[in-house]
């Protein structure tokens, strides 16, 4: 999960301008322990959206940025090997929401 929660906030932190803010929040609840990553940054287009998570796919200005397009990959292969959910809000200019549920059964 280390590794899940630092792809996360490296995303966070190259897409959010200086004076922008990131914020991480945990809950635990019935249903499992959730993570979020929010930023303030650019967002995410809508035609990108269902796309972040493939492998080598660089979404609009992320082609700029360097990258090899792995790091939204490997965040959802390590979350779903520990059964658990990954998914993002984003809206252009405003920025986006990552967040992740792990069941209390995962191992």
């Amino acid at each position: 999960m280390e590794q899940v929660i630092s792809n996360l906030l490296t995303n966070a932190i190259r897409h959010t301008p200086s004076g922008g803010s990131i914020s991480v929040t945990i809950k635990k609840d019935e249903g499992g322990l959730g993570i979020s990553v929010a930023d303030t940054g650019e967002g995410i287009s809508p035609e990108d959206l269902p796309h972040v998570f493939e492998r080598f796919y660089r979404a609009g200005s992320s082609r700029s940025r360097g990258g090899a397009g792995l790091g939204l990959a490997i965040v959802k292969q390590m979350v779903e090997a520990h059964e658990g959910k990954v998914w993002v809000e984003s809206e252009m200019g405003t920025g986006s929401i990552f967040s992740i549920l792990l069941p209390f059964s995962a191992r």
